[in-house]
């Protein structure tokens, strides 16, 4: 009788994952590496096998060579998908960050407790994740602000502020003027999504 031994997925997480094309060019350099992806997402890969260590070698510096870094330390894991799912919520979400308790949520993602997670998270980037999760909610704003599509009230209710005022208090302090003054900028200023906070 043949037995067929079952041949076992791998992992990957990878740094520097921030949107729909990041996505898209991880899985291309996977598939000309010859593996099957079987799930992809923000900050991670699933493929069809274990690779070799020289396929690792490979798919790494290939990956490097497109601003992305392949992740092997657990520490460094943990802040990425930290990271990677706020990217997801504040960017990514029709209104999701509204319905999230963001330390439950993370928690239960990662599997392990709110404040060892934060306090890995905060040890490594020199920041907290409150702090984090701002700096992108103000990228948002920037970023609907420039579109000119919403108004303020309505893009402060889709990125869960209390208020019109409470956004506009939390965007001057951040960048030292209101989103009416930032709208009316010809060059208005944005940071990479994955600079932030560094």
């Amino acid at each position: 009788m043949v037995k067929f031994r079952k041949i076992m997925s791998a992992v990957l997480h990878i740094k520097n994952m921030v949107c729909p094309r990041c996505i898209e060019s991880v899985q291309e350099v996977l598939t000309n590496e010859g593996f099957e992806v079987q799930k992809i997402k923000l900050g991670e890969a699933e493929i069809d096998r274990q690779p070799t260590t020289d396929q690792l070698e490979n798919i790494s510096r290939i990956l490097h060579s497109k601003g992305f870094e392949l992740l092997h330390d657990k520490k460094k894991i943990v802040v990425d998908q930290v990271k990677s799912e706020i990217i997801k919520l504040v960017h990514h979400s029709e209104n999701e960050i509204l319905n999230v308790n963001l330390s439950s949520h993370l928690s239960a993602l990662i599997g392990a407790d709110y404040s060892s997670i934060s306090t890995l998270f905060s040890s490594s980037e020199g920041l907290t994740i409150e702090r984090f999760t701002i700096l992108q909610k103000i990228e948002k704003v920037k970023e609907l602000l420039s579109y000119g599509e919403l108004t303020a009230s309505e893009i402060a209710f889709k990125l869960g502020y209390s208020s019109a005022a409470h956004l506009s208090s939390q965007f001057k302090k951040e960048t030292g003027m209101t989103p009416g003054q930032y709208k009316k900028l010809k060059d208005k200023h944005r940071n990479p999504l994955d600079h932030i906070g560094l």
